[in-house]
């Protein structure tokens, strides 16, 4: 079958891999049907973080199951069901917390020896504690299997940097980051109830989208005159929640600058760059709360399904540009270049 691999900072390939078969009874043999390039593939990518020559890469995906070990018990040929970006027993004490990213035997799609998302199949370890099962029939309705695919990684993260930052009904929320995370914590801050949210954002196409999905209001500057701009939209206080959907120093800093005394960030932008942005007496002296991290999107999912599958939330308009597999180095070069926002890839 074919796949994308990664063999240098920006020399991306797509080529053939073996077959993935199952290897444990708990398999499953899934065909992709919709994959996708995240934000975090970038830094692999523009080669900021390390990957082997040849590594498979890409974390998000749903598809049909094609082969089932014999211990599965959730899934049969022919069910159609999405991967969140970890794979996870959901028998442990971390799974049954919600914490499925700290699973003990779980692993990232795309990690050294696993299968990546980018490609016409993947083996599913652990299959019943790792996939969802979707309606078999969103697999004839493009659009509704396009905002499916969301709940893999980022509208599950969006959620998580929501709940992370505290948003509650009412709140003011100001959302750091304008990209496919970012604009799903909009969408989740939304779904929470907040009453007025703030998004920062210098790509009108982007922002665009922030304005559909519930954002009240756009900043466009950075650093110290984003913090000036949102303060003065909050009478001087600063927002109640603030989702940092970036991971650079300055925006975590910028995060600090625009939370009012209280308030909670909730972090998901993946740690790059130097330093962290964080001045913790700052932070000690004025109430500011941190939470978040790696996003167990899988705890997620079960809530998110009903409204995606309903339209009440729907976070397709985030994918602006689809491929097939031949068209990904090309979606990695548009995503990079910023000309794309989050790249559709149909296998």
């Amino acid at each position: 079958m074919r796949a994308t691999v990664i063999h240098a900072p920006h020399d991306m390939r797509v080529e053939e891999v073996s077959d993935p078969v199952v290897q444990q009874p708990t398999d499953v043999v899934l065909r992709v049907l919709r994959a996708c390039i995240c934000g975090s593939d970038l830094w692999a990518y523009r080669g900021e973080s390390a990957r082997q020559p040849g590594q498979r890469i890409g974390h998000e995906c749903l598809g049909i199951v094609e082969e089932a070990g014999s211990a599965v018990a959730s899934f049969a040929p022919g069910d159609l069901a999405v991967a969140p970006f970890v794979w996870s027993d959901g028998t442990c004490e971390p799974c049954g917390e919600g914490l499925q990213t700290s699973c003990p035997q779980g692993g990232f799609w795309g990690s050294v020896g696993s299968d990546g998302g980018q490609g016409e199949a993947v083996r599913v370890p652990f299959a019943d504690g790792t996939l969802v099962k979707l309606p078999v029939e969103a697999a004839s309705d493009d659009r509704l299997l396009t905002a499916l695919l969301a709940l893999s990684d980022v509208l599950g993260t969006g959620d998580h940097a929501a709940v992370g930052a505290g948003v509650t009904k009412g709140s003011t929320v100001a959302v750091v980051g304008d990209g496919a995370v970012g604009l799903c914590g909009v969408l989740a801050a939304r779904r929470l109830g907040a009453e007025r949210i703030i998004a920062l954002g210098r790509h009108q196409a982007r922002t665009d989208i922030a304005r559909i999905f519930g954002a009240t209001d756009v900043v466009a500057e950075r650093g110290e005159a984003a913090v000036a701009a949102v303060r003065e939209l909050t009478g001087g206080q600063g927002a109640h929640a603030v989702i940092e959907a970036v991971g650079t120093e300055q925006s975590m800093g910028t995060a600090v600058g625009i939370t009012r005394d209280g308030g909670s960030i909730g972090y998901v932008g993946v740690p790059h760059g130097s330093g962290t942005g964080l001045d913790l007496g700052d932070m000690f002296n004025r109430n500011i709360a941190l939470r978040g991290g790696v996003a167990p999107v899988r705890a997620y999912i079960p809530e998110l399904l009903p409204d995606v599958l309903h339209g009440t939330i729907d976070p397709s308009p985030v994918f602006d540009l689809a491929v097939d597999l031949d068209g990904v180095p090309g979606g990695y070069k548009a995503m990079d270049g910023r000309t794309a926002l989050k790249v559709l890839i149909k296998p």
